[in-house]
């Protein structure tokens, strides 16, 4: 083989082991990233931003630390990261984050203007799984998440991996946060102007009866079992059909709002949060006919609805 040959050969060896060790990368619309910490140098820290207003991020064999910044395109969230940034509302934005049960290797902390506090530790074996946790971002602050990878001799089973979730319209009575508002807040009737808003930007709206409802203490949620006789909108398929008269899904709320099976129907809306349906607004149907028919007759609904 002639010198420059072996000179060709030697920088293709040379450059497959700079590039090589690096297993990053993110998803095609920058919502997620997954990456390896054996490219990172111990003491090292990975600068990540990603766009949207949900997605992954799944760190494997964790050293060194990262620190994500998020800031989503979608107008009316502004940014979460450094500066804010960002078009539309400068409003507060709440985000989760849901880590995997299996979370190991790392520990995860929300950076608010350079104080760190952590808000999912390394889980051991014995540990239970490792809650939803959500914070908010109020104007001007700096925030960022930030990953340090705890030191393991053996490194080969350690995934540091978690969903998030942004939202610009997250309010006290959704509640989804793992220190959640008042009761009083949370659990309140929705006044007449909140229900009519509702039907307009919930991800669900569902006139239907309460089955039975179950607690689960592991989500301080009360589930309720609801039996849709409508669906007139999901974003995701929440309620899927049973019979050819109703549907069924489920819909959790707070705990402490003592939600009780009952007769008579309802509009149950909503957000959907981490895959699952939550309550926002659920007035008795025949009180949200009234309400809705008062504001149609003084053309002050903010949206059309089909109803009965």
């Amino acid at each position: 083989m002639s010198s420059f040959g072996r000179w060709i050969n030697a920088t293709w060896i040379l450059l497959l082991g700079i590039f090589h060790p690096c297993y990053s990368s993110y998803s095609e619309d920058q919502c997620s990233w997954r990456g390896s910490g054996l490219s990172q140098q111990q003491g090292s820290v990975e600068q990540i931003s990603l766009h949207c207003s949900e997605g992954t991020l799944d760190w494997l064999y964790p050293k060194g630390a990262l620190r994500l910044t998020l800031t989503p395109r979608l107008a009316p969230m502004g940014a979460v990261g450094p500066g804010g940034g960002g078009g539309g509302s400068a409003g507060i934005i709440t985000a989760c984050v849901k880590p995997s049960e299996q979370f190991h290797g790392a520990q995860l902390y929300l950076e608010r203007d350079g104080l760190l506090e952590l808000l999912v530790g390394d889980r051991i074996e014995s540990s239970p799984p490792p809650r939803v946790r959500c914070f908010s971002r109020t104007p001007g602050e700096r925030l960022a998440l930030f990953l340090q990878a705890t030191p393991h001799q053996d490194i080969s089973r350690r995934i540091a991996s978690f969903r998030y979730e942004l939202r610009g319209d997250w309010t006290a009575r959704m509640s989804l946060d793992s220190n959640p508002v008042s009761t009083e807040d949370a659990c309140r009737p929705c006044n007449d102007s909140e229900i009519l808003m509702a039907v307009c930007t919930s991800d669900f709206v569902v006139r239907g009866n309460i089955r039975s409802v179950e607690e689960d203490e592991s989500l301080r949620a009360a589930v309720i079992k609801v039996s849709a006789t409508r669906v007139f909108r999901q974003k995701y398929t929440l309620f899927t059909g049973h019979s050819r008269l109703a549907s069924r899904g489920e819909i959790r709320t707070l705990l402490q709002c003592g939600v009780k099976p009952g007769p008579g129907s309802f509009l149950f809306t909503g957000r959907v949060h981490f895959g699952e349906a939550w309550l926002g607004c659920a007035p008795r149907y025949k009180d949200f006919q009234r309400t809705y028919a008062a504001a149609k007759a003084a053309q002050q609904i903010p949206c059309e609805l089909p109803v009965d």
